[in-house]
């Protein structure tokens, strides 16, 4: 397994929460990365700590435009694809413009990374590929029915990864996300994530609302996990381990009632008051997965993945980040 030092990556969504991450982590490895971000989702203040790094280059382009991703890939040795239009109501709201930036979008990286020959091309996969499969846990290579828009481009994504790499040659590693949170995730927005929304409203002392009885749980990701796994990604020599994807998540769940039991207790230790917040039941979003656990056998197995924080580590430290920098 390699070493990912003094290599050149571009990552696109890198003002992102997730991307932003990812770029800060890799440039303080000694690599240089490139950004590629239309600013659309993701915040120029997600990019501060890298600005001033001379390895670090800022493209402000739109993966829907070809030119712009090639652009972005010259003499780029990995790609990590994280630019994509987000959330399930908003792909229910506008499945138009989801499809575009997923799935168009998607191609174009592609077929640019193909062209420029980089080493390898990784991208944003996700658990919601598992649509209605109802089997616990998740295992890759069964899959169900799409459940919204969102999840049908996130598919097709790994269909043409699929593809491209049989026809055109070039290695491709898909990493379904689960549920990822951690800091500078964007409290703000109508399609907000829900944990930087809950503790942003818990902070404010303002009501929250649990989707349903709030029994639906989820394979929550502390970020750190995911950089491990984007790194173990590009690092790994292993034949069988490429042309393929990967869950990427603790492998444990918890239902959105432990989730806020958990956000309050930690809250509380910086303001005793937040305990006493009010939680509000509303009807079950549409487009929802009841239950999502992920089997991370096949990431261990191949790419020696162990992921170090649980639920309740990330949370830890992700709340005092929120209180240093939402509050």
């Amino acid at each position: 397994m390699r070493e990912i030092t003094k290599y050149t990556i571009l990552i696109t969504g890198g003002a992102g929460f997730i991307g932003s991450n990812l770029c800060e982590y890799f440039l303080a490895k000694g690599n240089k990365v490139i950004c590629l971000d239309n600013f659309a989702t993701g915040h120029r203040h997600n990019l501060k700590a890298c600005l001033d790094n001379p390895d670090f280059s800022l493209i402000e382009g739109d993966i829907r435009n070809f030119e712009d991703c090639k652009k972005a890939m010259t003499a780029v040795d990995y790609v990590l694809h994280q630019a994509a239009l987000g959330s399930v109501p908003r792909s229910i709201n506008d499945p138009v413009t989801t499809n575009d930036v997923n799935v168009s979008g998607f191609l174009n990286v592609l077929q640019a990374a193909t062209q420029a020959k980089v080493k390898r091309f990784i991208y944003a996969a996700s658990s919601s590929t598992y649509g209605d499969s109802v089997g616990l846990p998740k295992v890759e290579d069964v899959i169900g029915k799409p459940l919204s828009p969102y999840a049908i481009t996130k598919y097709v994504n790994e269909l043409y990864a699929e593809i491209f790499s049989k026809t055109y040659k070039i290695e491709t590693i898909g990493l379904r996300y689960f549920n990822v949170f951690g800091r500078k995730q964007d409290p703000n927005g109508a399609y907000a994530a829900v944990i930087p929304k809950f503790v942003t409203q818990l902070m404010n002392h303002e009501s929250i609302t649990i989707n349903g009885d709030g029994n639906h749980s989820r394979d929550f990701t502390y970020i750190d996990n995911v950089i491990q796994m984007n790194e173990l990604a590009m690092a790994t020599d292993q034949l069988n381990a490429v042309n393929t994807v990967y869950n990427t998540a603790f492998g444990d769940r918890n239902t959105l009632n432990d989730l806020v039991n958990y956000l309050k207790e930690y809250l509380s230790h910086y303001d005793p008051e937040i305990a006493n917040v009010k939680v509000i039941h509303g009807p079950n979003r549409a487009g929802d997965i009841p239950h999502s656990l992920a089997s991370i056998d096949k990431a261990k197995e191949l790419l020696g993945y162990d992921p170090e924080y649980s639920l309740q580590q990330g949370l830890k430290i992700a709340v005092g980040w929120y209180w240093e920098n939402l509050k």
